[in-house]
């Protein structure tokens, strides 16, 4: 441990002037990204895929590995459990014969001396672990093999987890006094009613939840057979190679890949369904939409460019104007695509004051209509195709936003050359698209609406 902890502290003697040089590179754009952004995508024995744009002016590296065990995964009446185990993935690991155990504070010092940083998250598809270090030799290889050693021997230890599950049962109660939050899981629960993504974590299914429920997820799902390695950085593929053997070098490779436990279909809705929740605050959160798209769908672009026009565009959208400008009925107003591993929702949202609330809602369900039967006219087409493709290099203009794309075509099995025919794809998209796209996706006498604000009858 000492002799570990020793070198890092040399290292960091380096950083400095190589983190100058990283700061000077973050205020210019990223040339290679605004050129072809040409993927490299092997895979190993086991099932691990690995995606790398090498980015050789910036002597960094930001990496995410992806793994099939997000909240759609948590075990029946365990609401939480993956994002437990996410939470957890920080506070220690077991000893290995080629490092010895470090405990939550040892750690968290291990990467303040690397000038890196190493995290784990949960979403509803996927269990991400992300690094982010500097390519100098030394580091990067402390790094890796400290990011090896925490992910795949994680210590789970019960107290640690019974006093970090306490904070987050009473930061979940505090969420649950904010009408917004309330909102958003009234608005899953009602859309996806009998879908994992719908699934409300509770004080009382975080209180079941157990520090071997942890390992048993954990087990079960983090293993190399699904795993999705993404990387964007100063690395050749011969030297991504190496970084990924000791990043994996940790794991159990003997294990059979298990085949995934089936998870439901999302259903549509086929009625409309309304739920007016009092809450004493003074504006009323309003959600409407339904279940609609998975990645995967080739409807993704028409759905993209359209809901630029209707309410992705901010004040150039038809929410906004009706919504906001002709009728003051609400400061803002927007609406969203969130496509996932199955269908994810379209949403319309907005605050309002109590008092008008239904105006608000009826008028916006007005204008989602009439835009779903006559799609956008010429001119509004061509403004959200000129904008979009405008700002698409600012998606591409960081080391980090390029590995968001990145992780996405990984994850979704997207073409490698994805990012270099974005621009085109969007140019291709013409009004009979967008119509039939919506038409086919979007159902406004069947959304379900969501009004958290102000008094009202029971229903």
């Amino acid at each position: 441990m000492h002799n570990f902890l020793f070198l890092m502290r040399l290292l960091r003697k380096n950083l400095l002037s190589l983190v100058s040089l990283v700061g000077l590179a973050c205020f210019s754009i990223c040339a290679s990204c605004l050129a072809a952004t040409p993927v490299e995508y092997w895979s190993l024995p086991g099932g691990t895929k690995i995606y790398l744009v090498s980015t050789p002016n910036l002597p960094m590296l930001d990496l995410q590995i992806d793994f099939d065990a997000g909240s759609r995964r948590d075990f029946a009446n365990k609401a939480g459990l993956s994002s437990a185990v996410a939470m957890m993935m920080s506070k220690g690991f077991k000893s290995s014969s080629t490092m010895p155990a470090m405990d939550e504070n040892q750690l968290g010092e291990a990467w303040a001396d690397l000038g890196a940083s190493f995290i784990a998250s949960s979403g509803q598809d996927r269990f991400s672990f992300r690094l982010r270090t500097l390519t100098q030799e030394e580091i990067l290889k402390a790094a890796s093999s400290l990011a090896a050693q925490q992910m795949a021997r994680p210590a789970f230890d019960a107290k640690i987890f019974e006093r970090e599950r306490e904070k987050s049962i009473a930061a979940l109660r505090e969420s649950l006094t904010q009408p917004g939050s309330v909102a958003g899981r009234a608005f899953a629960a009602t859309i996806f009613p009998s879908h994992p993504y719908g699934e409300l974590v509770t004080p009382e299914s975080m209180q079941s939840t157990q520090a071997e429920d942890l390992e048993s997820f954990y087990k079960q799902y983090i293993n190399l057979c699904n795993a999705r390695i993404s990387m964007v950085g100063n690395l050749s593929k011969a030297q991504a190679s190496q970084l990924v053997e000791v990043l994996i070098s940790q794991f159990n490779k003997d294990v059979n890949c298990p085949v995934l436990p089936k998870i439901a279909d999302v259903a549509p809705l086929t009625k409309s369904v309304e739920k007016r929740i009092d809450f004493d605050s003074a504006q009323a959160h309003v959600l409407i939409g339904q279940p609609a798209i998975d990645r995967a769908d080739p409807d993704y672009f028409p759905l993209t460019v359209g809901n630029y026009v209707l309410g992705g565009g901010g004040f150039v959208s038809r929410l906004t104007e009706q919504v906001r400008e002709k009728r003051g009925l609400s400061y803002s107003v927007y609406s969203y695509f969130s496509p996932a591993k199955q269908p994810g929702p379209f949403t319309i949202g907005l605050q309002t004051r109590p008092d008008q609330a239904l105006q608000a809602v009826n008028l916006s369900r007005e204008v989602l209509a009439e835009f779903v039967k006559n799609g956008p006219t010429a001119k509004e087409l061509k403004a959200a195709k000129d904008n979009l493709i405008g700002s698409f290099p600012l998606r591409l203009d960081s080391n980090k936003k390029l590995l968001d794309n990145l992780a996405n075509i990984a994850w979704n099995d997207l073409p490698l050359n994805y990012l270099d025919t974005w621009v085109n794809l969007v140019k291709a998209v013409s009004i009979q698209d967008i119509k039939t796209a919506f038409q086919k996706h979007i159902q406004p006498e069947q959304m379900a609406t969501v009004i958290v604000g102000g008094k009202f009858e029971t229903r």
